[in-house]
């Protein structure tokens, strides 16, 4: 259920990543150009090293060499190990847990490239942390993400790729070119191999219709919607359901599960209408707090998330249900994409999808 293990970035002091070269061989139509020369260098940070080295795997390439350390006091150090003058460089880093080192860890890093005069300097962050502080819920309170963007911008960073960020809106927040990739390709292909049948597409909750369009334009079957009140930060009750799932199998997707209070709550629900089986996805699987020990008591057939948070090997470990896929060649793409100037978009082109019976 796990991914293979490359032996990548289990070194959490300090990890060396090796220079970017090309081997003899072109993979896929989407990389065949010239570009591909030493004008092009990815690192990554300690965020995510595991999807960093899949990335390159997928673009036949290998990681730019970097030194991240810490000084005893816990100050973070990152010396470039290689010339980056002129060059497009792209830093894939997410921030999740631990957020803050993470994310001071990418400003260091891209201050790093910027006063090593790299030409263009991509922040790439498969999960964007500070996502949900994303306007004033009351008085006297920040807007974080705004705050994050602003620290990108001011670090040096062109421009910024990210993936599923938790309100659209964020992309507003940035003064400089935002591409917003989706996981839904890679996700509805594995749910599209599993072959089911008599499906119904529920939205955990109303401010993710959107999202479960995209799905039902991609899988087909019907939809339907929960109507949830969140009481606080871990809990939720989900309090009726806008649609028919008697004797159907759901599928729900969201864009991360954190303390898992939505998903567990709206799979409870579900059950009491008489759903069959309920499969569960999210972009992001952040698995805080509370998260694991209410995903091994909640009533699911399939839990998948991607590879952009890491580790997760304690989720693997205790949730046997658990399937991890990697967004990995998709992120590759987008990058080749920007390196070259092509379109992004281009990339989540889809027809629709009849529905089954």
């Amino acid at each position: 259920m796990s991914i293979p293990d490359h032996g990548e970035g289990r070194k959490v002091g300090e990890r060396v990543a090796t220079m970017t070269r090309h081997k003899s061989q072109v993979g896929p139509k989407e990389l065949q150009h010239e570009t591909h020369g030493n004008d092009l260098k990815i690192f990554g940070g300690r965020g995510n090293p595991a999807l960093a080295q899949r990335i390159c795997e997928s673009l036949d390439m290998m990681l730019g060499r970097a030194k991240i350390s810490n000084f005893p006091d816990g100050e973070t150090l990152v010396k470039l190990e290689e010339d980056v003058r002129g060059r497009d460089c792209f830093i894939i880093q997410s921030t999740c847990p631990p957020v803050d080192r993470n994310l001071m860890e990418l400003l260091i890093f891209i201050d790093s490239l910027r006063r090593a005069s790299a030409k263009r300097i991509t922040a790439v962050i498969p999960y964007f942390g500070y996502a949900r502080q994303d306007r004033k819920p009351e008085g006297r309170t920040p807007i974080t993400a705004k705050l994050v963007a602003n620290l990108l911008t001011e670090a040096g960073a062109h421009r910024v790729l990210t993936m599923d960020l938790h309100a659209d809106q964020i992309q507003g927040f940035f003064d400089i070119p935002l591409d917003h990739l989706t996981a839904e390709p890679v996700i509805a292909d594995h749910f599209r191999s599993l072959n089911l049948t008599n499906t119904v597409i529920v939205s955990p909750d109303l401010g993710n219709m959107k999202k479960s369009h995209g799905y039902v334009a991609a899988l087909g079957g019907d939809i339907a919607v929960i109507d949830k009140r969140r009481l606080d930060g871990e809990n939720i009750n989900a309090v009726n359901i806008i649609g028919d799932v008697k004797g159907k199998n759901v599928l729900m997707f969201d864009d991360m599960i954190t303390t898992a209070g939505t998903i567990c709550e709206a799979a409870r629900l579900l059950r009491e209408h008489g759903a069959a089986d309920i499969y569960a996805a999210a972009t992001h699987g952040v698995f805080a707090g509370p998260a694991l020990d209410r995903l091994e008591d909640a009533d699911l057939k399939l839990l998948c998330v991607t590879d952009t948070v890491y580790p997760l090997d304690e989720a693997e470990k205790r949730l046997p249900l658990l399937k991890v896929l990697s967004v990995a060649e998709l992120m590759g793409k987008a990058i080749m994409r920007i390196h070259n100037n092509e379109s992004v978009s281009e990339l989540f082109k889809r027809t629709r999808t009849p529905s089954r019976s």
